[in-house]
């Protein structure tokens, strides 16, 4: 089996790096720096069944179904991952605990199997990295006290995915990144 294990440090409290990875209005802001999916009808609740819907590819319709299967706001989000195409259903877990004056976030996508499954782990994983290298700092970075958007932000979902080469400016403590095969 194969699965995916993403560690990073951010400058910012645990409700901060949680409202960015949980509101529906800013996972497409970092998300962009991928294939920039976008939830349909996500709530960090349990039993909540929803989608995440990003631009179509060849042999890809862009549509993940997903099911909530556990939530403590505001360190534990995991919920299931199967392509709307179908095969194997996978899970992905969002862990954040404090780490000095910031959080460690770690993101785990499991259940990967077979030739297929090493594949897609290997694409996500990259696809995955630069999310949380480059747009989750990006949209952290501008979110006020309030955990909305600065006024005067630019991040826009589609500005970051059709950028080529975009960075944003890390925050410190962007430093751990792992992944493993079983």
């Amino acid at each position: 089996m194969s699965e995916i294990r993403i560690v990073r440090d951010y400058a910012y409290p645990v409700t901060r790096v949680w409202r960015a990875l949980t509101d529906s209005e800013l996972i497409p802001l970092w998300t962009a720096t991928g294939a920039g999916g976008r939830p349909e009808g996500f709530a960090p609740v349990p039993g909540t069944r929803f989608r995440f819907v990003a631009k179509p590819k060849p042999g890809w319709n862009g549509i993940v179904n997903c099911e909530v299967i556990e939530a403590r706001e505001p360190t534990l989000l995991r919920y299931t991952w199967t392509d709307d195409g179908g095969g194997d259903t996978t899970v992905v877990t969002y862990r954040l605990e404090p780490a000095g004056d910031g959080t460690r976030f770690t993101y785990e996508h499991t259940g990967f199997t077979g030739v297929g499954g090493l594949f897609m782990a290997q694409l996500l994983g990259r696809v995955r990295r630069k999310m949380l290298s480059d747009g989750l700092p990006a949209v952290l970075a501008d979110m006020g006290d309030d955990g909305r958007l600065r006024p005067g932000s630019t991040l826009r979902a589609r500005s970051l995915a059709g950028r080529r080469n975009w960075t944003a400016k890390r925050p410190a403590g962007v430093l751990v990144s792992t992944w493993r095969w079983r």
